[in-house]
This record gives structure tokens, C-alpha cells and sequence, in this order.
């Protein structure tokens, strides 16, 4: 075979993923995104006025913030250039603005800068000359908290999208469209058992590009006969064997999974507790709820029912010496003691407000009784005078404790559960001397 008609069977059968060949062209092809992208939606309306401005999209990757920016792009006659911050730099960048005013971008330029979170400040400033003269569009994307991860200069230049992570219902639709583009290039029928397109849409986490994915294998997959292949529940369930939630140790997913479980146990619903802590540990996570279930049990159960900081600490040390699997039991049994536990943050508010004093320089001196007793031997004559509760009834005897400049403060209110009632009449009646 000549090199050239090999070059040309190598084109001819150039594989395209399959989340490639269908990405949408126009904005009604997109799945999702309505509340922006819907009839009404505010970022259609800015892309009908047919004026760009430069923007930030905000979401979990494979929802169509690149498809969006490439039929902006081609909406607005203008040349789509890619980069991913990972491995561009400022030269890349450079080399893109000397296309402009060329033929080769002769309606300007739209940029779209992938993972912009990656870009030190440096070279997110270097983006603010072309942004703010015009010479360039850009779009940036990324899968964090812009407002932590996107230095100041460029978010005031830059309107912010949030996109959403897609829906089921969103991605069974994608999911069609390639079942029938496979079936259509193929020349074959799918025989589709029960369940399957919506195992699909569940078990891909909101990717709409792991769903096409899967639909892609499983046609690789199936057995073909007499025209016709078979696409199985077996098969689609062995693609999933792990789940495809979205997890980042150090990404925003983990801290909301975290929030969510506090969330959930410090408002009572242990459903909701064991959902989350499921998610954690499904993504193979045991130190962080470890570490919160301990934050838990100190910070919104604490003294309403006080052992259940022990039971914390010996469901933690089970958990460790188990490992997982094993590990999820006494973990469980931990989060729902917290969430049906009675709450109090009673003593987790006195502390804060006890550090915010000292923060601010209210404080003062030790007062002379509370001092080491070291001090009666400096041969000042002043005596201490400490009074020790123990030697009167009731270990207790009234004398000054804090500092003179802030003596009559307030940190610890007693809380409303039953375990503070009782201790604080308890002490009600030893001090009023009932």
C-alpha cells in the first residue's frame, strides 16, 4: 500500500468519541441549563443581543460549559480558540491575540481558557489587556468556586454563569440521541432491555460525556446477530460497578459533602446523615468523617448529652481498626446517635465569644486570688486569700474569678435541653443558698 492511500485509510477510520460526534451546534441541542439557557434564560438573552462579553462558567465538568462556548463562538462569526490552563502559558496566549485583525480571525477572537482556576495571578492579569481593549473575548471555565479561585480583576471583568450538574431526566436525552446516532452509523438495531438508558443517566454522575461513554461500550459490547446487537443490564451494571458521584478531595464537591453531613445531623434527620456519609465513603473518604463526626458530637451535640463525645471517639477508633468496608457500621451508628441525639452548642458559643474578647484586648489581670501561691512568698505582704470551694458545703464558695475589667461578662448561657436545666438548677440552689 502507497503512503499516500494509507495516510488516507488512516483519516478514513480516525476514531471521534462519541461525546464529540454529537456535540450539540445550537443552543436548543443542549441538555439542561435552562435556568440560563432556556427560552427566558438570562444568557440566551445576552447571546441573542448578539454582544459578548467576557465570562466566567461555573460547574462540574461534562455539562456543556465548552459545547455553550463553541456555539457562541460561531454565533457570533467570531474564531474559537481552546486552551487549558494546565499546560498553557502566557506565550499561548500572546500567539492567540497575533491572529486577530488577521485573516484568520477576521471578526475577533473568542478564547475559551479551560480550568482558569490552574492560572496563577500573574497570568490571570496578563489576560486584562486584550480583555479590557477589546481585542479579544473571553470566556473562562471552571469546576471551583470562581470567587475563591478567580483573582479580583478578572471577575470584575467578567460576568459569572453557574452551571448546574445535569439531571437524569437531562441526560437520558443525550443518551437517546447516541443510542439512535450508533444505531444509524452502524446499520443495526439495538435490543435495549428494560432499564438500561436510565441506569445509564443515574450512574454517570451528571457527565453527560461518561454517559455517551458507557453508550459507546456497551455497543462495543454487545453481542451481534442477524442485524441486531444486544445492549444488557449486566453489561451496563459492570460499567458502573463504581458509582460515578462526583468527588474531589480538594475540590468544592468534598467541602459541600462534608457542609451537607454537619448540616444534616446538627438539624436531626438521620436519613439525610447516612446519605451523605454513604457518598464519602463510597469514594473511598474515611479520615474526613472521622474527623467531622468528632467536630459533630463537640460543636452541636456537646453538653445536651455529653457521652456521646466517648461513643464519637469509640465508633472512630472502630472504624479505624476495621478499615473499610467494614468501617461504614460503626460510622452509621455514630452519625445516627449525633443526628437523634438532643442538641446544644451552648459551650461552642462561650468559647467564641471568649476568644473574640481576648482578640479585641478585653482582658485584664489574673486576679490576685487566682494567682500561683507562689506569689505569697515574694515578700510583698499581700496575701492571696484564695478561698478552696472544697472546704465549704456544697464545694462551693462565691469569690471573683475573672479579670476586674470584664468581671461581670456572660460567655455560657445554659442551653434548653434537659441535661443544662438540671445543672442549672442545680446550681441555681446551691448559689442562692436554697
Amino acid at each position: 500500500m502507497s503512503g499516500k492511500k494509507r495516510k488516507e485509510r488512516q483519516v478514513a477510520f480516525m476514531y471521534r468519541p462519541l461525546a464529540d460526534e454529537l456535540r450539540p451546534t445550537t443552543m436548543d441541542d443542549v441538555v439542561g441549563q435552562k435556568h440560563i439557557l432556556g427560552e427566558n434564560g438570562l444568557l440566551r438573552r445576552i447571546i441573542a443581543s448578539g454582544t459578548i462579553p467576557n465570562m466566567i462558567f461555573y460547574g462540574p465538568s461534562g455539562i456543556g460549559k465548552t459545547t455553550v462556548a463553541e456555539i457562541i463562538a460561531k454565533n457570533a462569526g467570531k474564531a474559537f480558540y481552546r486552551l487549558n490552563a494546565t499546560t498553557a502559558g502566557i506565550s499561548d496566549i500572546k500567539a492567540v491575540i497575533g491572529d486577530v485583525d488577521t485573516f484568520m480571525a477576521p471578526n475577533g477572537v473568542l478564547l475559551y481558557l479551560d480550568e482558569i482556576q490552574y492560572f496563577n495571578k500573574k497570568q490571570q492579569q496578563s489576560l486584562l489587556e486584550f480583555m479590557e481593549d477589546g481585542r479579544l473575548t473571553l470566556i473562562a471555565s471552571t469546576t471551583e468556586n470562581p470567587y475563591f479561585y478567580v483573582y479580583n480583576a478578572v471577575l470584575s471583568r467578567s460576568t459569572v454563569f453557574e452551571f448546574k450538574e445535569l439531571k437524569p431526566e437531562d441526560i437520558i436525552i443525550a443518551v437517546r440521541r447516541g443510542v439512535k446516532f450508533l444505531e444509524d452509523r452502524e446499520g443495526i438495531t439495538a435490543d435495549i432491555e428494560e432499564g438500561v438508558l436510565e441506569h445509564i443517566s443515574r450512574a454517570c454522575g451528571g457527565d453527560v460525556r461518561k454517559a455517551l461513554n458507557a453508550v459507546e461500550l456497551l455497543f462495543y459490547a454487545g453481542t451481534r446477530e442477524n442485524g441486531r446487537i444486544a445492549v444488557t443490564m449486566a453489561d451496563a451494571e459492570a460499567l458502573s460497578q463504581k458509582s460515578g458521584m462526583r468527588y474531589d478531595k480538594d475540590g468544592d464537591s468534598h467541602y459541600d459533602i462534608i457542609s451537607a453531613l454537619q448540616k444534616s445531623i446538627r438539624g436531626s434527620d438521620p436519613d439525610a446523615a447516612l446519605h451523605y456519609l454513604a457518598r464519602l465513603l463510597e469514594a473511598g473518604d474515611m479520615i474526613s468523617p472521622c474527623r467531622r463526626l468528632m467536630v459533630i458530637a463537640c460543636e452541636d451535640v456537646g453538653l445536651a448529652y455529653p457521652q456521646a463525645i466517648a461513643i464519637t471517639k469509640s465508633c472512630i477508633d472502630a472504624a479505624m481498626m476495621l478499615g473499610l468496608p467494614e468501617a461504614r457500621i460503626p460510622l452509621a451508628d455514630c452519625a445516627v446517635m449525633l443526628a437523634t441525639a438532643p442538641k446544644s452548642n451552648s459551650a461552642y458559643m462561650g468559647i467564641d465569644k471568649a476568644l473574640s474578647d481576648i482578640r479585641h484586648g478585653r482582658s485584664g489581670e489574673i486576679p490576685r486570688q487566682l494567682q500561683n501561691v507562689h506569689a505569697d512568698t515574694t515578700g510583698s505582704g499581700i496575701k492571696q486569700n484564695y478561698r478552696y470551694p472544697h472546704d465549704f458545703p456544697n464545694h462551693y464558695v462565691e469569690q471573683q474569678y475573672l479579670p476586674d475589667a470584664i468581671k461581670n461578662v456572660k460567655y455560657y448561657e445554659y442551653g434548653e435541653n434537659k441535661n443544662e436545666k438540671a445543672a442549672k438548677a442545680y446550681w441555681e440552689a446551691i448559689k442562692n443558698g436554697r
